[in-house]
């Protein structure tokens, strides 16, 4: 379970990271090679993603909670956005899915 999850959290490092260093080349005009850099790290987080022993729809579904919780995470510590109740609500729900779909026990 432990290994799984730190994959679920290389993953979403990888693909939040390559998508921020995109969004910062596209829409902040910083240098072209910071899109190149953000799509080696989105390729990072889909070979990431292949280290889980469930299937692929399971992996995929699960991962998307953990991805909640680490956009809000990074919203706060990167962008400075703090956030509010309802987000850490969120969060915390989408992180209990992911505890549902990977570990639940199945017959």
């Amino acid at each position: 379970m432990i290994k799984s999850l730190l994959y679920f959290l290389w993953a979403s490092l990888f693909e939040i990271g390559g998508g921020y260093l995109i969004w910062l080349w596209l829409r902040e005009g910083k240098p072209f090679w910071w899109g190149v850099l953000g799509g080696v790290a989105l390729a990072f987080y889909g070979v990431i993603a292949t280290f889980q022993s469930a299937n692929f729809g399971r992996v995929y579904a699960a991962y998307g909670g953990v991805f909640i919780a680490i956009a809000m995470l990074w919203s706060w510590k990167i962008d400075g956005v703090t956030p509010d109740r309802y987000d850490l609500i969120g969060a915390c729900l989408a992180l209990v899915s992911v505890l549902i779909i990977m570990f639940a026990p199945r017959t």
